[in-house]
């Protein structure tokens, strides 16, 4: 699936050993990179003999891949099952206008031609799941977590500790992004004593983040200097480790023994769009060494192959990715198509639409008269309110419970449609709302339009610029 055999061992050289020479291609190609100091011909035979798995061809993945090819690294692996959409091209620069609808791993590998042919390319063409991740990571000398959830950012981590893989994880929304090396130098499970050692992703991130708290880039939004950034740092590292032989477990007589551990770093990474123009926002927080009580690398894990493979641990179970943040009764709940046509035929003299989507969303376009309240403004308030005390009406913009929106006037809102934009937010604000009383004992009716503005551009308006 690739061009340039030259990964792996050479044959007049060793897996680990720099004896060969390099070639007129190669010598022309890295030589500025090998003046530097610390690298040298036997830093960029390293990189020539390594193997590196990028998992997610998207924002992190592609400025990741782009620096790793150019470095030379040998054997370059890339897993991803989706294709390239106009949407992704402002942040994943790998991809290209002309192969919109392609799989993003022969998108990426297309690019990545065009930049060096001497590396060995590998497309997985599919996602991660528990029971390819060992067959396909095994293959690797090291690993990048390009990743956006957290289910597959466990699995990850926990097969790179089962088979003593150095791990760079990375993640990236909206104006903020994160790094950490985890398992570098690799030590084998279990292996507490005489540290310390380096983590793994459950010592650091022993709990994942609630489901309420996570938002996609589709969602939340990103920009693509961010992403880049975290992208071309993971390069970095990757670079780093595979140059300096840090990616080979202790066992390896060429591994260097002696080598410390350095400090565990969290690096954050913030872009303030308000700010004027100045220098970047860093911030490097320490995280602890490995964990003897760690349920994945410490002395008493039963983590094993097998029992990922067979679904345990259940992932999505422990990071509740398929638990959603609220169910309302059917009696709650209407369509866009019926509040639609309800609407057309009068039959809502007096309501409001509470639109919960962030002003960015909202100024795109709404429903006629929706009044953008922000569901994290919305909850905010209501925290407030009740925490505090106060006007329960305060939670809505003033005026809001006494216009009437449709025909028929009248004083007073009898319903209230809240709509967000896929029909999660919107739920858990219908109920925040009838929490605070704005029922008033069933005078007036709070609903939640079902599925949020995608199924309005479904249902309603096919033109509707839903983002």
């Amino acid at each position: 699936m690739g061009e340039g055999t030259r990964a792996g061992a050479p044959t007049n050289g060793t897996r680990n050993g720099h004896s060969r020479r390099l070639d007129d291609d190669e010598f022309d190609r890295y030589s500025r990179q090998m003046v530097v100091p610390g690298m040298g011909k036997e830093g960029q035979l390293r990189l020539i003999n390594g193997r590196v798995l990028i998992i997610g061809a998207g924002g992190l993945g592609c400025p990741a891949a782009q620096y790793i090819a150019g470095a030379g690294v040998g054997t370059i692996g890339i897993v991803d099952g989706d294709v390239v959409e106009a949407s992704n091209l402002h942040r994943q620069v790998g991809h290209a206008t002309s192969r919109i609808g392609m799989l993003k791993v022969d998108s990426l590998i297309t690019h990545l031609r065009g930049l060096n042919h001497l590396p060995t390319y590998i497309a997985h063409p599919f996602p991660l799941t528990p029971q390819n991740a060992a067959d396909i990571i095994a293959g690797y000398d090291l690993v990048l977590d390009c990743t956006d959830n957290p289910a597959t950012r466990y699995l990850i981590s926990d097969v790179c500790v089962l088979l003593c893989k150095p791990l760079v994880s990375a993640a990236s929304v909206q104006k903020s992004g994160q790094l950490i090396v985890l398992n570098c130098p690799p030590s084998p499970q279990g292996l507490v004593d005489g540290g310390p050692y380096a983590p793994c992703y459950r010592c650091c991130f022993r709990k994942p983040p609630p489901p309420s708290s996570l938002v996609s880039c589709g969602e939340a939004g990103i920009m693509g200097p961010v992403v880049g950034m975290m992208g071309v740092a993971q390069a970095g590292e990757a670079i780093k480790i595979l140059a300096s032989a840090l990616h080979l477990p202790p066992t390896e007589p060429s591994a260097n023994q002696n080598q410390n551990l350095h400090q565990p770093t969290l690096l954050i990474y913030t872009y303030d769009l308000d700010a004027a123009p100045g220098p970047y926002t860093f911030r490097a927080l320490k995280m602890s060494s490995r964990k003897p009580s760690c349920p994945s690398c410490g002395a008493g894990s039963t983590l094993s192959l097998e029992g990922i493979r067979a679904g345990d641990p259940n992932y999505e179970q422990f990071c509740a990715v398929n638990t959603p943040r609220c169910v309302l009764p059917l009696s709650e709940r209407v369509t866009p198509a019926e509040f639609h046509a309800a609407r057309e035929r009068g039959e809502l003299p007096r309501h409001v639409v509470l639109d919960t989507r962030e002003r960015e969303h909202f100024s795109f376009g709404s429903i006629e008269g929706a009044v953008n309240v922000p569901f994290g403004r919305l909850l905010m308030k209501a925290a407030a309110v009740q925490r505090d005390g106060g006007e329960v009406r305060g939670v809505l913009p003033e005026g809001v419970l006494t216009q009437t929106a449709g025909e028929g006037g009248g004083e007073g809102v009898e319903q209230i449609f809240v709509v967000c934009r896929r029909g999660l937010d919107s739920q858990e604000a219908v109920e925040k709302l009838k929490e605070l009383g704005l029922e008033e004992g069933g005078r007036r009716r709070i609903v939640d339009i079902k599925g949020g503005m995608k199924a309005w551009k479904e249902e309603v308006d096919p033109g509707f610029p839903y983002i």
